[in-house]
């Protein structure tokens, strides 16, 4: 019998991330990498199970060419024969979607209504699935959405402070970057089973960064919003800012609503803030006042949205940092960390500089756990593989 595989896209506004699975029980892992820095100066990263990343130039000056070249190292990588489904992270699921879904006809028309949310990710997630139908005319293609999993908040978790009707029309906290979240909470039952079902704040923070307070596995709220705006400050955007600024910089500010998204989306965060980069190690390693001060309001804003999401927990048992900041940077997560000792939370400096899985000392456990977006995707098509194999309906 032919073996089939499963390949996954996460297309992002200047990346898409990609990997391979086998569609067997276990659903090992064949490769992954990304293409990144889209235009004049893309690269490729391509990792084959168990061996280090090896990254090239490649031609990409745009999203098209880059799902091209991924395609290619996917159709050439030893083993692969047959893509039987692919995985697509779409951002936004807006009110309908609460469960991956077959991207049928209607359901993409749908989705692509939500690009205005989220202008640096919707179109590019849908772009990704054109190039992908075409050049896998048979495989099943799955939606696996970011915003599934703060699905079932309580009203006021979701809800703004407008009449009644927004909400009814779709205008309500939405959260986001719940592929993450969700292989966190299944892999703290496996690592800290003592803690999984409490209390627990998980601090997705990378370019796009993100807090989710979580108890008995299930998201309780998110600190992102409507958008991937609010929240926590980000490389390009600004995270939470009084919404008469906005009022006054298009009243009085000469912008239109064209220039108040790019400021909004990509020139504010660290970028806007350092006025030199939006990537913390560069940051980190530039130590001028602008960068240090960048650093210290990425800091404080989480410290802030952690005593928030604590209190509407009603305390905390654990707080998890997942994402490529949060596994990778020591100095970012001791920042945090200071001043929180009122929470229990207390960090052992030797653990937290050598990233063991455990870096806490004090009453809340204090972990890292690398995330893994792509296996739940992956998960997601093989279920609706399986379904569609056993003449269930796929949808």
């Amino acid at each position: 019998m032919t073996s089939q595989q499963l390949l996954i896209l996460n297309a992002g506004s200047s990346s898409i991330k990609f990997a391979l699975f086998e569609n067997a029980a276990g659903l090992a892992e064949i490769a992954r990498g990304q293409v990144e820095r889209i235009g004049a100066d893309a690269t490729i990263q391509v990792a084959e199970a168990g061996m280090r990343a090896s990254s090239r130039p490649v031609f990409a000056d745009d999203h098209a060419g880059a799902l091209h070249a991924i395609l290619e190292i996917a159709s050439g990588q030893p083993g692969v024969h047959s893509i039987a489904g692919v995985g697509h992270r779409i951002t936004h699921g807006g009110p309908d979607f609460s469960t991956p879904r077959v991207l049928d006809a209607p359901t993409l028309q749908r989705l692509a209504e939500f690009s205005a949310w989220a202008p640096l990710h919707q179109p590019y997630n849908l772009l990704a699935v054109e190039g992908a139908r075409v050049a896998f005319p048979d495989a099943l293609q799955v939606g696996c959405f970011d915003t599934a999993f703060h699905r079932g908040h309580e009203f006021v978790a979701d809800a703004y402070a407008l009449p009644r009707s927004y909400f009814d029309a779709g205008v309500r906290r939405y959260g986001f970057h719940g592929l993450s979240y969700q292989y966190v909470s299944a892999k703290l039952t496996e690592i800290a089973p003592d803690v999984a079902l409490g209390r627990v704040i998980i601090a997705h923070l990378g370019n796009g960064a993100s807090m989710c307070a979580v108890k008995n596995g299930r998201s309780r709220a998110s600190t992102m919003g409507f958008t991937a705006l609010d929240g926590l400050a980000m490389g390009t955007r600004c995270g939470q800012i009084d919404p008469g600024v906005l009022l006054h910089l298009l009243s009085e500010g000469g912008l239109d609503v064209e220039a108040l998204s790019e400021l909004l989306y990509r020139r504010s965060g660290l970028v806007g803030l350092s006025g030199i980069s939006s990537d913390m190690r560069v940051l980190l390693a530039d130590g001028s006042p602008s960068s240090r001060q960048a650093i210290d309001y990425f800091a404080y804003r989480a410290r802030c949205e952690i005593g928030s999401l604590a209190a509407m927990l009603g305390g905390l048992d654990a707080l998890v940092f997942c994402g490529g900041i949060g596994e990778n940077s020591p100095e970012v997560r001791a920042r945090i960390c200071e001043g929180m000792e009122f929470l229990g939370i207390r960090l052992d400096a030797r653990a937290n500089e050598a990233k063991m899985p455990n870096i806490g000392v004090g009453d809340c456990r204090v972990l890292i756990v690398p995330t893994n977006e792509e296996l739940v995707m992956a998960r997601a098509v093989h279920d609706r593989l399986a379904a569609a194999n056993n003449n269930s309906n796929p949808l």
